[in-house]
């Protein structure tokens, strides 16, 4: 699987690339109560425009991304001065308030994740197959301290294309049982089909159950 995502930036068939805002991220974050300063974690980040959206809404962002090529295009695409230092076993790539860190999701640790209050996910449930998205919840919640704010994005396919993927579909059944166990799950709003596609994406508002909830 990872050898595939990889390939697929190599290629350039990165058609999961939005070249614009995420417009739920626009509608709903403000929302979600994360102070202005709070750190957001963006797991499988791509080089998504969604990381500069916080950035300029005053959140530092530290988005994990296992291509490299994604993460060059990013930076290149960018404006500001850019450093590169390793955070083992991550090369990270810092641009802004940008930090993006190269390696597998799986393996960025709790120490590594101290500042991090809060998280955004347009894009990592959904590159995951069903085997794989137990694990991501459950390490997603270990990444996140009690209180900490989060926006999901899911997808469902059309019918008859239920099957394919990435991006995979995911139902709101079982966004609720991968998240309920850690979180507060509310449901925000399903969107429309996407012309062409048949997708149609659920936002959610998730927050780390815990004492300061």
């Amino acid at each position: 699987m990872a050898g595939q995502w990889v390939d697929r930036w190599r290629e350039g068939r990165i058609g999961f690339h939005r070249s614009q805002v995420h417009p739920a991220l626009m509608q709903y974050w403000p929302l979600l109560g994360a102070r202005p300063g709070t750190k957001v974690l963006v797991p499988l980040c791509g080089k998504s425009l969604d990381m500069r959206w916080l950035a300029r809404h005053d959140h530092p962002v530290l988005g994990i991304e296992l291509a490299e090529e994604a993460i060059e295009q990013f930076v290149a695409e960018g404006t500001g001065e850019i450093s590169r230092y390793r955070q083992e076993p991550f090369a990270v790539c810092r641009q802004g308030s940008v930090e993006l860190w190269c390696g597998d999701f799986f393996h960025f640790h709790i120490e590594q994740a101290a500042e991090i209050g809060a998280f955004y996910d347009r894009g990592a449930l959904i590159a995951l197959p069903p085997a794989t998205r137990q694990r991501y919840a459950f390490h997603l919640g270990q990444l996140t301290p009690p209180g900490a704010r989060g926006l999901l994005i899911s997808l469902v396919r059309a019918p008859g294309d239920e099957g394919g993927g990435p991006p995979f579909s995911v139902t709101a059944d079982e966004v609720r049982e991968l998240f309920e166990p850690n979180f507060l799950v509310t449901h925000l709003e399903d969107g429309q089909p996407e012309e062409g596609s048949g997708f149609r994406e659920s936002v959610w508002a998730l927050v780390r159950r815990g004492p300061a909830v």
